[in-house]
C-alpha cells in the first residue's frame, strides 16, 4: 500500500553518505533547503504571483472510510498518511528529488559498523501542547512502534534495534543500540509511520510536532486542522488550517475539484489529465516517480505456490500497453522489481516482455491449463481497477480466466488485507532495504504475497549491515535476482503522481517520491491574493 518514505549534496547518493559517515565516524547533519522535484508540472511555470496569508485549505483524497486513524503509527490508507503527515515529524525524511535530509534530528551519528546510533535532536521543538521534544520522547515512540503486545506498522524495520539498550545521554540526545549492524536506520527512520510523538501518546487526542494542530475528525468524511503557530520549521504553516476531505470515487473527487469545492485533489486519473489542463482555473500537478503498483500473488497459497504459475503470470502483461492505457503513457514500464531510484537496483537484468506461449506452457507443466482465478481490486490507486481489467484481457491469450472482484477501498483494506491469493496495491518510492522492511522480509508489517526465501532473507540482513557499498550492491543485485526469478510481484510499471489543484493557490511542486500533492506538504501552499 502506499506506504511508505534532507538535502544532501546532489552529488552524492543517500547510502553511500551514509557509508562514509558510518566508516569515518562523522555525523550526517542537516543542511540546508530542499532542492528540486522530481518532474516538471504539465503547465509551464509562470511568473510568481501574489499571495495572502491565511484561508482554510480544502483536500480530495482518494479512499479511506470507517477505520480511518490519527495513529502516528498506524496509518494504511492514502487518507490516513495525508492527515498523519500534518500531525506528526519523522527523525529523518526525503526530499522532493527522493534524498535523504533530517528533520527532527540534527545529527544522526553511527559507531563504527553501525552497531548503535546516536540520535541528537534539534533545539527548540515543542509539541502541539508546548512541551519540548528530549530524547525521552524518541525512547518512548520506538518503544510504542515495537510494542510485542501491539507492533504498529514500522516494527519490522526496527527488528535490530536493541529496546532495552537505549540511553538518554542529555534532554537532547540519546544512543539507540543495534543487536547487529544497520546502516539503513536513517532510511528506515523515513516511514511516513515512524513519527516521533510524546511520553503518554494518546491517539484519540492526538499530539505530534506537525505544522498542524488536530481539530476534529468524522470518520470516512473528514478531518480538521488548524495551524501550529510554534511549528519549528523557519515560516511555518501559510494558510490557517486544512480540512482533509475523503472521496472514495475518482469522478465525485474530480467533480468537488470543478465545483470549487476542494483546492486540490490526489490521484487524478490519467484521462482527466487533458480536460484539466486545458481548464485555466485549475492545474494538474504530474511527477515522474519511483512508486509502483503491483499485482500480487501468494507464494504460499495455491495455484501461486508454484513458481511456474508466478513466472507464466509475469509473462501474460504486456507492459508497454498497461503503462499506454491504464495510464494514458504517464509511468515507466517495470521489470518486476521495485526500488528503481536505489543505486543498488538491478537494472540489468533482462526486461520481462510478453510471451502467451510461453505463459501457456509453463501452466500447462504447472498443471493448470485453462485456469481460473479470481483478482480482487479497488480504487486504491490511479488506474488500479482500469489495471485489473486490461490484466484480465491479456490473460485470455495465455487461456487464463480472470474473475475480476470489486471492492471498495475501505474492504481492501479491511480484515481480509494480505489475504487475497491474487491482488493489487500501491507503493510511494523505496530503497530497496527500505521496501524489504516493510513488505518482503520474514514478519513485515505488509508481507502481501507472504514471500520467505532463507537465501534471499540472509541476503538482505547481511546488507543491513554491509558498510562498503560496493558488497553491499552485490548483495542486494544476488536478492533481486532472485525475486526477479521466483517472487511473487508483478511490477509492471513505475507510475507517475497525478494530482490536480485549483490555481487560486499555489505552493505544491512536484516530488519523486510518489506520495501525492508535494508528499503532502500543505504547509508550503498559499491562496492567490
Amino acid at each position: 500500500m502506499g506506504h511508505e518514505g534532507q538535502p544532501w549534496e546532489s552529488a552524492v547518493t543517500r547510502r553511500s553518505l551514509i557509508v562514509r559517515a558510518v566508516s569515518g565516524g562523522v555525523a550526517l547533519t542537516a543542511l540546508g533547503a530542499c532542492g528540486g522535484g522530481g518532474a516538471a508540472t504539465t503547465k509551464t511555470d509562470a511568473p510568481p504571483l501574489k499571495t495572502r496569508k491565511g484561508g482554510m485549505l480544502r483536500i480530495g483524497v482518494s479512499g479511506g472510510g470507517a477505520q480511518d486513524t490519527l495513529d502516528a503509527h498506524k496509518g494504511t490508507t492514502d487518507a490516513d498518511y495525508a492527515r498523519i503527515t500534518q500531525l506528526y515529524d519523522r527523525l529523518a525524511e526525503y526530499d522532493r528529488d527522493n534524498k535523504l535530509r533530517l528533520a527532527l534530528a540534527e545529527e544522526l551519528t553511527p559507531s563504527k559498523g553501525a552497531t548503535s546510533w546516536t540520535v541528537r535532536l534539534r533545539d527548540g521543538v515543542t509539541f502541539h501542547d508546548g512541551k519540548p521534544l528530549t530524547a525521552d520522547d524518541v525512547i518512548y515512540s520506538l518503544q510504542r512502534i515495537t510494542d510485542p503486545k501491539d507492533p504498529k506498522n514500522a516494527a519490522a524495520s526496527l527488528t535490530l534495534v536493541d529496546l532495552k539498550g537505549m540511553r538518554k545521554l542529555d534532554d537532547r540526545t540519546v544512543r539507540i543500540p543495534m543487536t547487529g549492524p544497520m546502516v539503513d536506520f536513517p532510511d528506515q527512520m523515513t516511514r511516513l509511520t515512524a513519527a516521533i510523538v510524546p511520553r503518554g501518546y494518546d491517539p484519540k487526542h492526538p499530539i505530534g510536532t506537525g505544522p498542524f494542530k488536530f481539530e476534529s475528525i468524522s470518520p470516512g468524511q473528514q478531518s480538521v486542522f488548524t495551524k501550529n503557530p510554534s511549528y519549528w520549521r523557519d515560516g511555518g504553516a501559510h494558510v490557517d488550517g486544512v480540512t482533509i476531505i475523503n472521496f472514495a470515487d475518482d469522478t465525485a473527487r474530480v467533480d468537488a475539484l470543478l465545483g470549487g469545492q476542494v483546492e486540490a485533489i490526489t490521484n487524478l486519473p490519467a484521462a482527466q489529465i487533458s480536460a484539466i489542463a486545458a481548464n485555466r482555473a485549475l492545474q494538474v500537478l504530474n511527477s515522474k516517480t519511483g512508486a509502483w503498483q503491483p499485482f500480487t500473488m501468494r507464494v504460499d497459497k495455491a495455484p501461486f505456490d508454484d513458481v511456474r504459475v508466478r513466472q507464466a503470470f509475469r509473462l501474460i502483461v504486456d507492459r508497454p500497453q498497461m503503462v499506454k492505457q491504464v495510464l494514458s503513457g504517464n509511468g515507466t514500464v517495470g521489470n518486476d522489481l521495485y526500488a528503481r531510484n536505489d543505486p543498488a537496483y538491478a537494472s540489468d537484468l533482462p526486461q520481462r516482455a510478453q510471451d502467451l506461449a510461453q505463459a501457456k506452457s509453463l501452466l500447462a507443466k504447472a498443471g493448470h491449463a485453462g485456469l481460473t482465478v479470481e483478482l480482487v481490486t479497488a480504487p486504491v490507486f490511479q488506474g488500479a481497477v482500469e489495471g485489473a481489467q486490461v490484466f484480465a484481457q491479456q490473460a485470455k491469450g495465455a487461456g487464463v480466466d480472470v474473475k475480476i472482484r470489486k471492492l471498495d477501498s475501505a474492504t481492501f483494506y479491511g480484515p481480509n488485507y494480505l489475504k487475497w491469493a491474487f491482488s493489487q496495491d500501491f507503493w510511494y518510492s523505496n530503497y530497496y532495504l527500505v521496501q524489504a522492511a516493510q513488505a518482503t522480509m520474514p514478519g513485515a508489517a505488509y508481507n502481501e504475497t507472504h514471500w520467505s526465501d532463507p537465501r534471499w532473507t540472509k541476503l538482505v540482513q547481511e546488507a543491513r549491515g554491509e558498510i562498503d557499498d560496493a558488497r553491499r550492491k552485490e548483495l542486494l543485485h544476488e536478492a533481486q535476482q532472485i525475486e526477479y526469478d521466483q517472487g511473487g510481484y508483478i511490477v509492471w510499471s513505475f507510475s507517475n503522481q497525478i494530482d490536480a489543484t485549483s490555481a487560486k493557490v499555489t505552493g505544491f511542486e512536484t516530488s519523486a517520491n510518489g506520495i501525492p500533492l508535494t508528499d503532502y506538504g500543505f504547509r508550503g501552499v498559499q491562496f492567490v491574493a
